[in-house]
């Protein structure tokens, strides 16, 4: 009887070993699944020369490269985001540097135009291309006498410092090429043919460098 009652028994799984069996598995995919993710490249457009605001670029003006962004893709430019009639440089991009999709806009959609300004007086050293200044303009109310200035354009965008410093009227100045918004182009052009003294202020805080 004892004999048969033993024969009788069932095999007994211990719990704690099918709680270890499952962590491990899980352990192990999560890995495979960290090292797959890992190895996972995406290819983005890449600037195969300096861009700066205002430039129109196509196909023939970018590179592409093979990186590593984590899930970050979409905030580049992609192979397939760019048309047919290319796109229109929102900002500054170094060469070589990936582009992000914020950096570019359409060329049916643009609203920006660049003009040429003379500029009065020497500009601040942080103001490059790519930089966002405040353009103000000072009209003058008597011989050699300038009224209050007011800022015309706000928020504009360097393009770039078109020449040299040069003696002008006994002054110093400086021609910039900046973007600005066709909504305000008659009031700058109004500004130039009054001969109205004009300057070039940065609108942010330059950073430590």
């Amino acid at each position: 009887m004892k004999n048969h009652s033993r024969q009788g028994r069932g095999f007994a799984v211990d719990p704690r070993l099918l709680i270890g069996l499952v962590l491990v598995i899980g352990s192990v995919a999560a890995v495979v699944a960290i090292v797959s993710t890992a190895d996972e490249t995406v290819q983005v457009y890449s600037a195969s020369t300096s861009l700066t605001p205002g430039d129109r670029i196509s196909l023939a003006d970018l590179d592409t490269s093979n990186v590593r962004l984590a899930g970050v893709g979409s905030l580049y430019l992609l192979p397939g985001d760019v048309p047919d009639g290319g796109f229109v440089v929102t900002r500054a991009v170094d060469e070589g540097e990936l582009i992000p999709a914020s950096a570019v806009g359409s060329v049916s959609g643009l609203r920006l135009t660049s003009l040429v300004l003379n500029v009065n007086g020497a500009l601040a050293a942080s103001i490059e291309s790519g930089s966002i200044v405040d353009v103000w303009s000072s009209r003058e109310v008597a011989n050699g006498q300038f009224g209050p200035p007011a800022v015309i354009v706000a928020g504009a965008t360097v393009v770039r410092l078109v020449q040299s410093e040069t003696i002008m009227a006994g002054g110093v100045s400086m021609a910039v090429e900046v973007l600005v918004p066709k909504a305000r182009i008659a009031r700058v052009l109004e500004a130039v043919s009054n001969s109205d003294a004009m300057s070039i202020v940065p609108a942010t805080i330059p950073g430590r460098r």
